[in-house]
């Protein structure tokens, strides 16, 4: 069996606590079935990960967004239900992908990962463009339908879909 990974991606603050600057129901509807896979991984002894937006306040993505996930703010931390344990790791990014500027694919290679688990929101924007670096470096992913998040019904199905058509990804409930 392939080593792998549990990615949980954004489950932070501003996306899933109805507080939050970019607060969807939808995130927040999915905490469960993302706690049930960090669960599952730990007991498997597979690495759980978790990829955070970790944004500077003159960052240039709130060109597009209001500003959200200031580093260091409560914004930026992962929901109380899913806080991560002394075993799991954290990558902050700045931008939509995982891989980008990070030290994920070092962690990865140096833990001889081969398989990636994606949960997360939002399916359609930091699910999808980790999932296509993941899949230009190889990996074999999977993406939990019940464990991610779009803003709406039909992003979801959209994102999944092109991720199963272009990358190959099995996506299971």
């Amino acid at each position: 069996m392939a080593k792998s990974a549990l990615l949980v991606i954004d489950m932070l603050n501003d996306f899933a606590h109805p507080s939050g600057v970019l607060y969807a129901s939808s995130v927040r509807d999915i905490i469960p079935k993302v706690k049930e896979k960090i669960e599952e991984a730990r007991e498997e002894k597979r690495l759980v990960i978790y990829i955070c937006d970790a944004h500077r306040p003159d960052d240039r993505e709130f060109e597009t967004f209001p500003p959200h996930c200031i580093e260091g703010s409560w914004g930026a931390e992962v929901v109380e239900e899913l806080k991560p344990k002394q075993d799991d790791y954290i990558v902050k990014k700045r931008r939509y992908s995982g891989f980008f500027a990070t030290d994920l694919e070092l962690l990865l290679r140096e833990k001889g990962v081969e398989e990636l688990h994606l949960t997360g929101c939002l399916t359609d924007i930091c699910v999808l463009f980790t999932c296509a670096d993941a899949y230009f470096r190889g990996f074999k992913i999977f993406v939990s339908k019940g464990a991610t998040a779009a803003l709406t019904p039909s992003d979801q199905e959209n994102a999944l879909n092109l991720m199963k058509k272009a990358f190959g990804v099995e996506v299971e409930e």
